[in-house]
């Protein structure tokens, strides 16, 4: 009985997967592509209505009204009114890193110890993961791959959400380095969960200290000329002394991100608060100090028990009022497929569409370091792109029927549409 069970789940698992096999990455744009009698975003807070957009060999070639389409060979598509949107970007995710929470050996987001700065996590990062695809079918085209475990479990890189291998999805390599504040809160589940125990400000300071030490070891090693011996760890933060990678702190309450701030001007490098939930209290100082915000999760409660209970979703217009630089992230992997959903809940609390877009956008872009090429539809940036029938950020319009990365056009399949599909043609629905 038993066995026969075993070999029936197992025989359901392999059709679910083989299913989706034929799901694979596009072809390299073979021809200019001009889209026409559209609604544009450009992600700058720009509309463009009943404009135009072309883009040849994977870049923007024109957006604007009155467009000429490109002369010779060219896939004309008329939109009819669609809305046209930059991909969204989804920063500190593990999607690629993990599968099934449950299930151990699908998990690859974390290494034995507390400090690891040498640990890529690009290299780990599976483009066969099935969670990707339900991703794209909602617009978003690029992540940012975290590690998690310990205080610095490595490097994050950018990837593109439709290769063959890490190699091929590779955006933006080894961008930042993480390092996960120990919160000063004890958990959720502990009782005087919204008091700062004396023990809880000892383990705070004694691990941050050792963060410090770490880096002030890290910066005095790589002033020398020479080394008798080569420390894989203090090279791994080369990049983040000469300013050519970021220091994503992950931390939510005053005195923990006032600390990062004093990081910043202590080892003279570039912070980003990742997380921030009371950052909308200190604005000013993020703004004096120049340091951007990663909001983790707009659709959750208050950190303290006094705060507004919609506070998470008023944090990021009190950030945009105050001129703080800042995007939205949803965490996790499968959840960052609301990603677009959670700006347009920010959008109906002080934000308008635009910035509220600009949030899962450009200005992730910007943070990530690579808004030169990508987060706005300007002609020379690469064609990542999401047409939708209504509005992306809002889950009752929003339908993408197509999308294309680097302009290629990308399968917009995944395992939940196609499950959808085997089971009404089992019950006859339609």
């Amino acid at each position: 009985m038993k066995r026969s069970l075993l070999t029936y789940i197992t025989a359901l698992s392999c059709s679910a997967v083989m299913a989706q096999e034929t799901i694979y990455p596009a072809p390299p744009q073979a021809k200019p592509v001009y889209l026409t009698n559209a609604t544009i975003h450009i992600g700058n807070g720009q509309v463009i209505e009943k404009g135009s957009l072309s883009f040849a060999n994977g870049k923007i070639v024109a957006v604007g009204n009155n467009l000429t389409a490109p002369s010779g060979d060219v896939k004309v598509i008329d939109l009819q009114g669609k809305h046209v949107y930059p991909g969204v970007i989804a920063p500190l995710t593990t999607v690629g890193l993990t599968e099934v929470e449950a299930v151990r050996s699908t998990n690859d987001f974390s290494e034995v110890g507390e400090i690891n700065p040498s640990v890529r996590s690009l290299v780990a990062y599976n483009t066969d993961s099935k969670v990707i695809n339900t991703l794209r079918s909602n617009g978003i085209l690029l992540a940012q791959v975290t590690p998690e475990g310990g205080m610095i479990p490595g490097s994050s890189s950018v990837v593109q959400l439709d290769a063959w291998n890490w190699e091929d999805a590779a955006y933006k390599a080894d961008g930042a380095i993480h390092f996960y504040m120990p919160s000063l809160l004890p958990p959720p589940a502990t009782p005087g969960r919204f008091s700062i125990t004396k023990d809880r400000a000892e383990e705070f300071a004694e691990k941050t200290e050792k963060v410090r030490s770490f880096l002030s070891e890290a910066k005095a090693y790589l002033q020398e000329d020479k080394h008798t011996a080569v420390n894989l760890k203090f090279e791994a933060v080369r990049k983040l002394f000469a300013k050519q990678q970021k220091l994503f702190i992950h931390c939510n309450l005053v005195k923990e991100m006032l600390v990062a701030v004093d990081f910043a001007k202590e080892f003279d490098i570039e912070v980003v608060i990742a997380g921030g939930a009371d950052s909308w209290m200190i604005a000013d100082v993020l703004k004096q100090h120049n340091i951007s915000v990663v909001l983790a999760q707009p659709h959750s409660l208050p950190v303290m028990q006094d705060d507004d209970v919609d506070q998470p979703y008023k944090t990021a217009a009190q950030l945009q009022q105050a001129g703080v630089l800042f995007c939205l992230s949803n965490e996790g992997f499968w959840q960052q497929r609301n990603l677009p959903f959670e700006a347009g809940t920010a959008s109906t609390y002080g934000l308008s569409k635009e910035e509220a877009l600009a949030a899962v956008t450009l200005n992730a872009a910007k943070i990530l370091g690579i808004d030169k090429i990508t987060g706005s539809l300007e002609t020379g940036k690469d064609a990542n792109i999401t047409i939708s029938t209504g509005d992306l950020l809002d889950m009752r319009s929003s339908v993408v029927t197509q999308a294309f990365i680097q302009g290629r056009e990308v399968s917009l399949d995944n395992k939940h549409k196609q499950l959808y599909e085997r089971y009404k043609y089992k019950y006859g629905l339609k």
